[in-house]
């Protein structure tokens, strides 16, 4: 089952290598992987799609809380969260073509980006279900070129997620039994 995984992380150089390497190291398999910056100056987001198990995903994420610049790391697979996946797909389209393929993009909610004599360029943002219909009508018309960027995710709600690192809260000590015997002074 796929995983997937928000990480917050120092806006610093190596620490993509670092996250990158933590999983070569333990054998997990990275489907997707996306980073850009937040809001809050410093801190950059990852989202990282990986195939494991529940255990696997606890472990992954255990990991990553080892790494000095990590700050935070979220499974947000069983949350309600808004996932989305950007793909431009450049494909074969002059003439009676070009109307159809144009007609396809409406039916997928996807847009002609760019527009030359034999081809046309299409953004479409989406499921990687959806994506993954658009390229499948597509192909009859010819693939020339596709890029995807890897899935983005979001957990829903007015809730903000604060990247820095959680805190651990204060343990207070279980009541010791006080033996009568003993004297304390102040």
């Amino acid at each position: 089952m796929e995983h997937t995984l928000v990480a917050y992380v120092e806006d610093k150089p190596g620490v993509l290598n670092r996250v990158a390497s933590l999983f070569r190291r333990r054998a997990f398999n990275i489907e997707s992987l996306t980073v850009g910056h937040t809001d809050q100056p410093g801190v950059s987001r990852m989202t990282i799609v990986v195939d494991t198990d529940e255990s696997g995903a606890r472990r992954v994420e255990a990991n990553l809380y080892k790494l000095v610049n990590v700050l935070r790391v979220e499974d947000v697979t069983a949350q309600s969260a808004v996932v989305r996946d950007l793909a431009l797909i450049k494909v074969s389209a002059d003439g009676n073509a070009r109307a159809q393929v144009m007609q396809l993009c409406e039916v997928f909610r996807a847009r002609v980006v760019d527009v030359a004599n034999d081809s046309l360029v299409i953004e479409i943002t989406g499921t990687e279900d959806k994506i993954d219909g658009l390229v499948d009508v597509l192909r009859p018309f010819g693939i020339i070129e596709m890029v995807r960027t890897g899935i983005v995710a979001m957990r829903r709600g007015s809730a903000a997620v604060d990247p820095r690192p959680p805190r651990i809260a204060a343990q207070v000590p279980a009541e010791v039994p006080v033996d009568p015997a003993v004297a304390y002074s102040v």
